[in-house]
Parts: C-alpha cells; structure tokens; sequence
C-alpha cells in the first residue's frame, strides 16, 4: 500500500478548520512566530500547562477531543457525522482559485492552479488527477471552519460595604469597554467571514467563558449584537463554552459536529454540481472536437488533453465530493464511470503511449480508483463483487501489460500483481470477517454467491448434490427458475476468486508474486546486458531486498493460517505446510539454513506420516543441502539414506549420485559417538524395498513347522549394489534374539555377474532357548530389481500369533555404523503388494498366494470329542423332562470333561422353569459339572431334568461340554501365587457348543361352565343373634346363593398319560365354601390311562356369602382346586415318572338383583283340582 499517494487511498470524510485553540506558552518561554501556517492534526504537546488555569485545561481538552473524533485511514465503514478535522492558525489563508485576481477582467475565463489548461500546473497539459488536488480538500480547504475565541469579561467588582453607594460612572465605563471589546471581536470575525463566504465555507464561532458570564444577564445582549456586526448566520454559527468536564465535552463537540455537518454535505454537493455543470458542457462539446495531429518529426509536442480524460477527471472529482458527503453508493457510480473511461484510454497507446509520465500516472490512478470500489463493495458487504472487480482489474491490464511489454516475464508485472494483492489483505485484514472459521458455508449474500473457505472446496460431491437438489426446487418453482438454475450452476462450481478468504490467503498469492518477481529479475541480471543495466527500473529493482519481503509474507500468511484453522484440524491443513515449506526455502536462498533446517523437521513429520512423497522429495533435497552448509554429518547420512527410495537427487542427475554422495559423506566424516550406531528410522518414510512375508499356512498346531519364505525386492530405479552392508537381522514375534544374515564376503568377490534372484536358507526358526544365536552367510548386495529370498520354517511351542515382525539392515563403512530398520508391512507409493512363493532358482519360478498369509495362527488341536442330546419331545408342563446328554471320546487320549448349562429365560408370562442334574437344581445356570476323566473310545451319559411351569412354548438350552487334556492343566500352587506380570498362555482346551430348543406344551386342559341359582334358606331377622355373630359364623347364602361347577378335563398333548388320582382339594373362603363333590367317593378309583383327545368330567356346588356392600365387577376366588397326579406313558409303553397339575376353579360372579321371586310347587298335582303354589318375593335392595 505504500506504493500509492495516499491521498488517492484514504477515506475522504468532511474537512474542519479549528482556529483558536493555540496553546500558550510558558512565562519564561521565548515568543512563538505569529507566522500563519496549517498546523498537523498529530502535533503532540510537549510543554507543561498550568493546571490551575481551567481555560488552559479547556483548550487542551478541546484539542485532544476534536483530533480524537476521526484519523486518517484506508478502511473506515463507519457511518458517523464526523470531521476530519485539522488545527490551525487564526490567520490560516486559502489557495487561490484562479492564479490571477478576482478584480482582474480576465478573472471568469481564468483556470485553477491544478487544471491541465494552466501552465504551471504539474497537469499541464494532458495530466489526469493529481494527489495535490486531493490534498487540497483533505487538508488545505475546508467545508466548515470553526473558531474559538474569548470572550471579554470584566474583572468582578472588589467587595464593598453595604453602605457605599451605587457607583453608575463605573458600571457605565464597564459597559464601554464591553462594547469596545465585543466590537473589536465582531472585527475579527467579520474579516474571518469574508474569505469564508468566498469558499462558501460554513463559518462558526465559539465563544469561551466562565461559568459567572453565563449567568449575566446582559450575556444574550452580547452576543445578539456580535451576530449582527460580524454577519454570522442564524443557524449554527454561534456557540458559547464554558469549562466543563471532559464527558461534557466530548458531548459539545459531538453536537457541534452534528450541527455543521449539514452545512458541510452543502459545501460539497455545491462543488459537485459545479463539475457536473462543467462536465455536461464538456460532454456538450466534446461531439465537435478534433484531435489535433502531430507534426511529423515532432513527437515531443505536447498535445491537451483528450474528452476522455476530461470525463475521468470529472467523473472522479464527483465521486470524491460524494465520498465526502457519506454517499458511498453515489461515489461508487462514479468510480465505475471514472474506471470504465480510464479502462478504455489505456486500450489505445496514441491516447496513453506506454511508459510515459501521463501513463504511470494514469496507470497508479486506474489502480486507486480500483481499490476505492474494491472497498465500497466491501462497505456494503458485497464480497463477491469486490473481488469479481478485482479479478476483472487485474485479468484487465494484465492484458495491457502483455501489450506493453512488461508481461509475465518481466519483473515489473509480478511486482504489480504483488501489489494487487497486497491491498486485498490490507482490506480483509480490516473487514471483521465472521465468516472466515466457518466450515462449510454462509448465508449467501444478495449477489448470489457464496462466501466459503478452502474448507468448502474440499467437498465438491457434496456441493454437487446440494446445487443438484437446488436446481430441482427451481425447476418445481415456476417463475423462480432462472434465478434458482444461477444459483445452482453457481453451486455446480465455485470459483474461489469469487469466494472471500482470510487475509493470510493474500498474503500467501502476494508471496508468491514476490518470488515471481525475484525469480524474473535475477533472470534478467544474468542477461548482464548494458541495457537492463542502464534502466532506471532495474536500479531500482536492485535495492529490493527480495528474500525479506517474501520471508515476511509467507510468515504472515502461515500465522494467519493457523489461526483460522478449524478445529478439526481439516480444511487448510495442506496449504498450512506448503506455506511452511516456502518459508523454508526461501530461509535457505536467504542463507540462514538453522531455521530452514528446524522448519524442515516439522514439516517432513507430516509428508511422512501422510505419504506425500512428491512434495517430500524437493523438500529432502533442499534439507540436505542445508545440512551440508551446517556441516551436521548425521543429519545428512539419514537424509540421504531416506533419499534413496527416490533414486536420483534430481531429475537430471545420474542414477547413483545418492549412493556415490552417501558414501563420500560417510569416507570423508567421522560420527559425532563412533561406539554407537546411527539409527536411521524409515518406518514412516519411503521403504527401501518391496518386502513381503509368507506363510506356506495361515494355521498350525502346536511344534508344527510351517514353511515361510521373505523376500526383499529392490525397485528398479533404486541401485545400492556398492553400498557395503555387513548384515541381516529379521526379528520374530515368539522369539527376542533375531536371525542374523551375515554378508558373505567371499561369494562378493566371486560373483562376476548380476543375480537377479538369489536365496538363503536359514533353517528352522523356534522358540528362544539358552543357546540358540542362529546366524548365517547369504550375499547382502541389490542390484537393480533384485530379490533376495530368506526362506526356512517355524514352529512354536505355546499357541501365539506368528510372524516376521521386523528386520535390521547394517551398513558399515569407515568409522560408521548405520541401522536401517525395515518394516515388512510397509509398500512404496503406486506399489499394488502381490505375494508369491519361490518355487525355484534356475529357473526362477514363482507363484501368486491369494490368502492372506503374512502370519500364522499356531494353536492346539481341538479334541476329538463326539457330542449328542436325546429327549422326547414336545414337553409337557408340570413334567420332569429328562434329557441324556451321550459324550463319547473318539480322541488318542483321555480328556478330563467339564459340563456347564444355561437355561435362556423366556417371555412366556408365570412361566418358571427348573432345571436339574443331580442334587444341583437352578432356574438360570448349572456350573462346573465335571463328569471326570474320559478315557478314549469310552462314553458318558448324564441327565437333565427340565421341568416347565406356566404357559406352553420353546425353552432354550445352553450346553457347553469343555475338554482339557490332563497335561495342559494349570495347577496354580497355593504358597506361591502366579505373579500377574508373569507370561501366559492359553491352554490345551477345547469347547464344544450346544443349543437345544425344546417345545413345550400342557398335557391336559381344563374348561369349566358355572352357573348360579338362589337358596331356599330362610332369610334372618335383624333380631336373630346368629346375624351379629363373629366373622366366620355367620353365612348369609340368602343373599348369595349357590353354585354349580361343572368341570371338563380334556388330554390335549400328544402323548398319553397314566393318570393315577384326581381329587378335589378344598379352600373354602370367607365368601365361598364347597358343599359337595362328585369326586369325593371314587377319587381313588378313578386311575385310568388318557390318550390323547379322552376327556373327564366332575361336578362340585359351592355356597357363596358375598359382602355385606358387594360392588359391581366383584368376583370370589374358587374355594379349591383339582389336583391330577399323572405319569407320561413313553414309547415303549413304560411311565415316567409321577407328576401333579394343579387346576384352580374359577373366579365366581354371582348376579346381583333387587328383587328375586322364588316359586315351590309339589311334587304331585290333581286334575281338576287346585293346586297349592308358593311364590316368595325377595327384596334384596336396600331402599327398595
């Protein structure tokens, strides 16, 4: 931004002139030069002030306060009735309009200082605008001026006594010099008003005072006669002040502010209709003129200025005095006008030949006037059109720039285009963006774009389905389609020139311009030609100090990215460590490689772990290199070891430069600790090698060995062929020491020719022992694309999960001793891993494995025990169900069997069931049954008892038969307790599962049919004592009555049963009593065998005595209950054993009536005879 006048940048607000607020001096001080002069509105206040004067202290607080109001500054939205103010001199004198003087005749046909048609004007004769103009109304003529002034007051008159008389001569000389003084001050200001009125400046007073002149009553006098002989105007133009606190204060200044402003919006829109009068006789005129040309032989003439630039220069005053009246929506037009003219002035180099004086000039103007839009876009929060605007600008003379010669191979183009940007952080870093840390989206604005961060980019599908779904509501709305079908296409693709990023975004395209710039320049001095190097540009380009500014760019923007990082850690994560890696860099052109090198490390971590190996590469290069100039030998050894996987340092270079540099490094150093090994740690970096880990099973049994082979591959753009390894260390899962591959000196030298495959056999790998150190001798060197095969077999002791977990690679050389850790599981970038077995050296044979085979399952093997269940079903309810369950041991050995059982609950509603073994009985689970050693070929049998109660349906059992074998039991000693850190494994114990559902439902089924009749008892009288008696003594069956039962049995399962006794077990009640029973004579005689489908009757009566008060919906509990002892009569027509059902009669509802009639006939009756009929009538109400 400093590259601009900022007058062409600020934000123009209304101009104040405040005189009268001189500071005095110090009494020792010398006198201050009376010379007028415009004083800076920055001017700080160096000497002490008395403090007990209070106007000194008022003048001071004004000052402070007026200059507070508003600053100068780029960006200032706000919309407030505030001046830029400036203090100055009460003799302060305007510019002159016109060079000549206002009684001169020539006086109306005269021209400003600054037009393009005077002379000795820095515009003659073809300029365009010029910063002065604009300091002009910023800082040299104001739209109000304001002065303060003191008001003379009399010295208060010395105390007297009461009984002196009134002195008239003083109070009439006191009133003179009032007069004398307040005419003097009318004086001032009737001059001061004369040049305002000449400017049309609003011209205002402010009189100070004490607080005791303001209470004079001869105050409003005063100040009526001052108005008149200064000729001040009615209206806010005259103000009277008194010292007060500073809130006070700033309060009168805020009303003197909103007072003038009015005033000031006039000033200006009258200079506006002025130019826009000028402009339309311009426009008027400008149909006839002709463009005069030029001599030939005489380029130099100059010539005036074209309508074009008559247009820009109106058009951009306009817009300037609309700024200054808050009228941003009315200065944006006018911009535009202004920009759109000076656009096309720029498409004709006979208008504006390139690289001359107007050209700049009119070329910084062209980049003002942009950014002045830019932010007014901005002011009115319509983000896409400010950078639509400023994509457009830049896109527009980007273009220019082509045809002018300074395109994208120059260092002036990148220049500009850093400056570009270099405004857009600017105004984003002052906008407070709300935006900027969301997500996903925002609302959009009334453009119809939508303002996202990177974030948003990142998921185009979902984008896509959102503007899908949009585009679907357009075509259902109608008359809305067209602007739905924008919006949806707009949501199709976003383009993020239209979309608002945070100010690092800018910083980051700015750095990134300036390393353009550089890169172009330097391009340019190594032309070394006269010239370039003659050019003033390139001069000037040679004091840039290109490094820093980058530096501090992409250090601006990497801050301002992580700040607005979403916490999730997605979204600008990526270009957060581009950025990183640029400053790097550019720390390593600058020279300072200690801080590239700490930048490298935080940043490598993340290419690693993310497997981005094409921006690894580069940025191990420059690491390198960096180390190099440090002179920090192990850092290099490791970042050249972790290049080797890339292959060449460089694109151009020979294949083997790494391996030669690797190994000139480690012949010409000595390591910092000669008695340890370097570790190089590759695991998250680039591998070496293409490695695969084969099991020729995925599952063995225990002491089983098992084939497996491991094969190294090297790449074919890697070659390590003279790097000198010494060894092979491959690490197994079952075991801590590894199996050392040695490198075989002797076959080194031997072998002549290059071996594409070679293998080593390394035996039998198990478990640790006290002296197993298992090494061998095997040829450690890789050619291009070769293999080396370890192959051997394993086996294992204990049941684990088997495999090769990693291996060591040694290199040695000189003083240096490098590990290399290779880790199995690791594939290069675009590597598909595809497993194969060696089958053969000569010739080379291999073939695909397709199972998953890089470790294996050792465990032991499961016992051959043979399981099976027997039982009849269905199940009856109220049965003791037996069921055999039959263990046979068809393994070699004897196995020492455990029975565990669950009985799954059920939903049956009342059901409770029971199972049984044994003595043992549990309605859940049955644990722990161990039904000892069972030798082999032998068998057991053991019973469950199941018993059902409640409703019919499926019962389900859990049987879990475990077997040990009697040597892998665990027999944990009692005085010395298993520690819990020792190591554990499982044992030789094999489960087998089993799941019975067993159906169950009810052997018999009983139906009763009740019905009720009235007693033939006698009611008692009240006067009866048996109808008082205890509870229990007195049955009341007049008023209940009776009950007859009929109960039908029914054998509804489908197995017959051997019932053996069914009687009737009393419960007689309080409201119920069983009188009698069919059962109660033959109840043992009634054993019989019921098929299925037999049904039995019984009949019982019951008495009934309800409550004294019985409500309705009441029943009675049956007063008993009939009990079936019964046998299941299996398949081979023997019983089961002896059950019981229990069947409870049903609830009793006698029916309640108030009356009742009763009728008794005789037994025997006589033809043509009377007959004697008793009717007896019940009155069972109690009202009735």
């Amino acid at each position: 931004m400093n590259s601009y006048p900022p007058e062409l940048l600020t934000q123009l607000a209304p101009l104040m002139f405040v005189a009268g607020l001189d500071v005095p001096s110090p009494p020792d001080a010398p006198p201050l030069s009376s010379s007028p002069s415009v004083q800076s509105s920055t001017q700080s206040i160096a000497s002490p002030r008395p403090p007990q004067d209070p106007f000194t202290v008022l003048t001071l607080r004004l000052r402070d306060a007026l200059l507070a109001q508003r600053k100068v500054a780029i960006w200032q939205p706000e919309k407030s009735k505030t001046f830029q103010v400036v203090l100055v001199d009460k003799e302060v004198r305007f510019p002159p309009r016109k060079l000549i003087p206002q009684d001169d005749t020539n006086y109306a046909n005269a021209h400003s200082p600054l037009s393009p048609l005077t002379p000795s004007s820095p515009l003659y004769p073809d300029g365009l605008i010029a910063p002065i103009w604009v300091r002009k109304h910023t800082a040299l003529v104001p739209s109000v001026f304001v002065l303060f002034m003191r008001l003379y007051e009399s010295p208060p008159p010395s105390s007297r006594s009461p009984l002196e008389a009134f002195d008239p001569e003083r109070m009439r000389e006191r009133d003179e010099e009032e007069r004398r003084k307040d005419t003097e001050l009318s004086a001032e200001v009737a001059k001061r008003k004369r040049t305002t009125n000449e400017r049309a400046i609003k011209l205002t007073v402010v009189l100070i005072a004490s607080r005791r002149m303001l209470d004079d009553p001869a105050l409003d006098a005063r100040l009526t006669f001052i108005r008149r002989q200064s000729g001040l105007d009615s209206r806010a133009a005259l103000f009277v002040l008194s010292p007060v606190s500073p809130a006070e204060l700033n309060e009168f200044v805020k009303s003197l502010q909103q007072a003038l402003y009015e005033p000031a919006v006039e000033y200006y829109t009258s200079h506006s209709k002025r130019v826009r009068r000028k402009r339309n006789r311009h426009t008027q005129a400008a149909s006839s003129y002709v463009n005069p040309l030029t001599p030939l032989g005489s380029p130099n003439i100059a010539r005036p200025l074209r309508p074009e630039g008559w247009t820009v220069r109106y058009e951009y005053k306009m817009a300037c005095f609309a700024e200054f009246r808050g009228e941003d929506e009315v200065a944006l037009k006018h911009y535009q006008d202004a920009y759109s003219t000076l656009v096309n002035m720029f498409g004709s180099t006979a208008i504006l030949p390139p690289r001359t004086k107007r050209w700049a000039e009119a070329k910084v103007l062209a980049d003002c006037i942009n950014i002045k839009i830019c932010k007014l876009y901005l002011y009115n929060n319509e983000h896409s059109l400010a950078l639509s605007q400023h994509t457009i600008h830049m896109r527009k003379f980007g273009d220019f720039s082509r045809g002018w010669g300074i395109g994208e191979d120059t260092f002036e183009f990148w220049s500009w285009i850093a400056r570009q940007y270099a405004f857009i952080y600017y105004l984003t870093s002052s906008i407070p963006l709300t935006f900027q840390q969301t997500p996903r989206f925002r609302r959009a604005s009334r453009t119809g774009y939508s303002c996202v961060t990177q974030a948003t980019l990142q998921h185009p599908r979902e984008d896509a389905e959102c503007a899908a779904l949009a585009l679907q509501a357009a075509q259902r709305g109608g008359a809305a389609v067209g602007s739905l079908e924008v919006d949806a296409l707009r949501m199709l693709g976003l383009n993020p020139s239209h979309a608002l990023q945070h100010p690092g975004f800018y910083y980051y395209m700015a750095a990134q311009a300036t390393e353009k710039r550089r890169a172009r320049f330097l391009t340019m001095a190594k032309q070394q030609s006269q010239q370039i190097a003659s050019s003033p540009g390139f001069a000037n380009e040679q004091k840039v100090d290109h490094l820093t500014i980058i530096l501090e760019l992409y250090t601006k923007s990497y801050e301002l990215f992580k700040k607005y990082s979403s916490p999730s850690g997605q979204g600008q994560g990526r270009l957060t460590l581009r950025i990183a890696d640029r400053i790097a860099q550019t720390y390593s052109e600058s020279g300072k490689f200690d801080m590239a090198v700490r930048f490298f490390e935080r940043i490598a971590r993340t290419y690693r772990r993310e497997k981005w190996g094409s921006m690894l590469k580069p940025l191990l290069l420059t690491w390198y290199a960096c180390a190099q100039q440090l002179g920090v030998m192990e850092l290099s050894v490791k970042l050249l070891i972790e290049m080797l996987p890339y292959g060449t340092l460089t694109m151009n270079d020979e294949e083997e430069s790494i391996e030669e540099d690797l190994l000139a490094v480690l012949r010409s150093s000595v390591p910092s600790t000669p008695d340890e090994p370097l570790v190089v740690d590759l695991l998250e970096s680039e591998p070496m090698f293409d490695s695969s880990v084969i099991f020729w099973k995925a599952e063995a049994a225990v002491n089983e060995r098992v084939a497996f082979q491991i094969s190294l591959t090297l790449p074919s753009h890697i070659s390590l062929s003279s790097l000198p390894f010494t060894s092979l260390a491959v690490y197994f899962s079952h075991r801590e020491e590894p199996v050392i591959v040695h490198h075989e000196k002797d076959a080194a030298e031997l072998s002549t020719q290059e071996v594409d495959v070679q293998r080593a056999d390394i035996g039998d790998v198990s478990e640790d022992a006290e002296d197993d150190t298992k090494e061998l001798l095997a040829r450690l060197r890789w050619e291009k694309g070769s293999t080396i095969v370890l192959a051997g077999t394993v086996s294992s002791e204990k049941p684990t999960t088997l495999t090769a977990s990693r291996a060591v690679l040694t290199l040695k050389e000189g003083s240096w001793t490098v590990d290399i850790p290779v880790d199995f599981s690791a594939t290069r970038e675009g590597a598909l891993p595809t497993p194969k077995w060696l089958t053969s050296i000569d010739p080379v044979n291999f073939i695909p494995i397709r199972r998953h085979c890089s470790e294996i399952l050792i465990g032991y093997r499961p016992h051959a025990l043979q399981v099976s269940l027997s039982h009849h079903a269905p199940a009856y309810l109220d049965e003791e169900y037996p069921i055999i369950v039959d263990i046979t041991n068809l393994d070699e050995r004897p196995l020492e069997v455990v029975l565990d059982i669950l009985l799954q609950p059920t939903e049956i509603d009342e059901a409770v069931n029971t199972m049984r073994i044994d003595d043992e009985r549990s309605t859940g689970l049955i644990k722990g049954i161990d039904l000892g050693s069972i030798p082999s070929g032998s068998t057991v049998l053991k019973s469950i008892y199941l018993t059902n109660t409640g409703g019919g349906g499926d019962r389900v059992l859990d049987i879990s038969i475990q077997s040990r074998a009697p040597s892998a039991q665990a027999l944990p000693s009692p005085e010395l307790p298993t520690s819990p850190s020792a190591e554990t494994h499982p044992s030789d114990l094999t489960e087998t599962l089993q799941t019975i559902v067993i159906p169950t439902v009810g052997a018999m089924k009983m139906t009763y049919d009740v019905k009720y009749r009235r007693s033939q008892e006698v009611s008692k009288g009240l006067l009866d004592l048996l109808t008082f008696g205890a509870e229990g003594e007195f049955w009341n069956s007049w008023e209940g009555g009776e009950a007859e039962v009929m109960a039908k049995m029914e054998c509804v399962g489908p197995w017959g049963i051997s019932v053996e006794k069914v009687r009737l077990v009393r419960k007689d009640g309080l409201h119920a009593k069983v009188l009698e029973c069919s059962l109660d004579e033959d109840e043992e005689d009634i054993a019989s065998d019921w098929l299925p489908g037999d049904e039995f009757g019984a009949h019982c009566r019951v008495t009934i005595s309800p409550d004294d008060e019985p409500e309705e919906g009441d029943a009675i509990t049956g007063p008993g209950e009939y009990e079936l002892a019964w046998r299941r009569i299996l398949p081979d027509n023997t019983h089961g054993p002896l059950n019981t059902t229990v069947f409870p009669l049903p609830l009793l509802r006698p029916p309640r009536n108030a009356l009742t009639a009763l009728l008794t006939l005789p037994a025997s009756a006589r033809l043509h005879a009377s007959t004697p009929i008793t009717l007896a009538i019940r009155n069972h109400h109690t009202t009735l």
